[in-house]
């Protein structure tokens, strides 16, 4: 049977439909948000029935590529959001993550807590896709900024771009490893290059630029989960109208305990990676690694041990770990909303052709092949809004340019897709609705500093990729 996609490719607009379809569609969906106020989840939908109905797609095919689009994400990443809200809601109600904070606050001065966050940020991002990192960092973000007095885009940014440098460039995160996979390239090379690239780039990205964004954007941290609150020099005070399972907690586990299970899908992610490097397929250890370190698994796990480990050992009953658990996802329906539907667009504009007109169009370019990959990631990227996507893209794109590079620059050219994927998140990528409203600032808000943070990471990882291919 021909698939949706199969049937889009074939039946592709002209160039001269596609690319306005697409820069009206983006367009339509600004300035729905900016100027009259329509929920994005709407603004998202009438733009990808927009970019359809220029190119020329018919309204069935439309509906079906978007809702497509939007199961996907749903059941994916969707999922993943609200078992990650259930974890967060856990680890405020238990003070848990009054734990972390106070630990963090304690032993670091205000000045070094952007560092430390970068670092916490680029631990959890390894094994893991932004999305559940960001759903499992947010707590702690939020309450590091209410208690350090710091703003929230000083703490926020450098965890961010720690989740986003492992996101694109270091190996065993899934992304560089598909770009690993499809290019032949040596992993320990790759891994090492990576290490390279990142640790500069998130410097730069993360603590410096969150000093700027701080400037830029000045909004304070959220009560995100309805967790207890109180300021740095009083003890724990109980918040009449929070839930019954925050009233219950009697203690906080402690800081071993509450950090082993936060790091616990993490662990169980980053088992399965390296069963898939270091074992053969079919191994019994790689099985049984392979399904724990599924994220949907992992996540559950983490989840189920939370309930005890976090719920039970804050001497929470089990009626309040119940009440904390299902307390959790209200929160969050609005934004499974948004980024099912930013997805529906992101299918829309791949089904519609648009991102492999980009690919077609500097595919034939004579500049460097370093440069001439970032270039492919970057237009991929911001025609349909996800770094997966532009980076098994790219990488097919270049597949067969790889006879000619020695074993080090093909781990450069992984690490070049992998920045050039990166590149400028806008209304398009699930991600930045996902920033937007756990941060709650406004679109522009999210540009100058989201967008701007990923371009720069973006930018800083191909100068140090370029910067190593004349050495190497």
């Amino acid at each position: 049977m021909i698939t949706l996609a199969a049937q889009a490719a074939e039946a592709t607009a002209p160039a001269g439909r596609l690319i306005p379809a697409a820069l009206v569609g983006i367009a339509l969906i600004v300035l729905l948000i900016t100027r009259f106020r329509v929920h994005p989840f709407l603004a998202l939908t009438l733009g990808a029935l927009t970019v359809s109905g220029i190119a020329g797609t018919p309204m069935a095919d439309a509906i079906a590529s978007f809702g497509k689009g939007f199961g996907d994400t749903a059941a994916g990443v969707g999922v993943l959001i609200a078992l990650g809200a259930m974890f967060g809601k856990l680890l405020a109600d238990s003070g848990g993550a009054d734990e972390i904070v106070d630990t963090l606050v304690g032993r670091a001065s205000p000045r070094m807590l952007p560092w430390m966050m970068g670092a916490a940020g680029a631990l959890i991002g390894l094994p893991m896709f932004f999305e559940i990192g960001l759903v499992l960092l947010m707590p702690v973000i939020m309450l590091v900024a209410s208690r350090s007095g710091l703003s929230l885009m000083s703490v926020g940014i450098p965890a961010l771009a720690g989740l986003s440098v492992m996101h694109g460039l270091v190996p065993p995160h899934p992304g560089p490893l598909v770009a690993v996979a499809a290019l032949h390239a040596d992993l320990g090379l790759t891994l090492a290059f990576g290490v390279l690239v990142a640790v500069p780039t998130l410097v730069i990205a993360g603590p410096l630029f969150g000093r700027l964004a701080a400037r830029w954007v000045d909004v304070p941290a959220r009560d995100l989960f309805g967790a207890r609150q109180r300021t740095e020099t009083t003890e724990p005070a109980r918040d009449t109208a929070s839930d019954t399972a925050a009233d219950t907690a009697a203690r906080r586990p402690s800081f071993g305990v509450t950090i082993a299970t936060v790091l616990l899908p993490v662990v169980l992610m980053l088992g399965k990676a390296l069963a898939d490097i270091l074992t053969a397929e079919g191994n019994a250890v790689r099985t049984v690694l392979d399904f724990l370190g599924t994220p949907l698994i992992a996540l559950l796990i983490a989840v189920i041990v939370a309930m005890f480990t976090l719920g039970r050992g804050a001497g929470m009953d089990l009626r309040a770990v119940t009440s904390s658990v299902e307390q959790g996802l209200p929160p969050i329906a609005g934004i499974l909303l948004i980024v099912a539907a930013g997805g529906g667009f992101k299918q829309t504009l791949i089904d519609t052709g648009i991102g492999k007109l980009v690919a077609d169009w500097v595919a034939g370019s004579g500049v460097s092949v370093l440069l001439l990959a970032w270039t492919v990631a970057v237009l991929i990227r911001l025609a349909t809004g996800s770094a997966t996507v532009a980076t098994v893209t790219a990488s097919g794109i270049l597949a067969p340019l790889v006879d000619t590079l020695t074993p080090s620059h093909t781990a450069l050219l992984v690490l070049a897709i992998g920045a050039g994927s990166l590149f400028f998140s806008h209304v398009n990528d699930a991600g930045f609705w996902l920033v937007k409203e756990y941060f709650g600032v406004s679109v522009w808000q999210n540009v100058k500093t989201w967008s701007v943070m990923e371009t720069l990471i973006s930018v800083v990882g191909l100068g140090c990729v370029l910067l190593l291919g004349l050495v190497v």
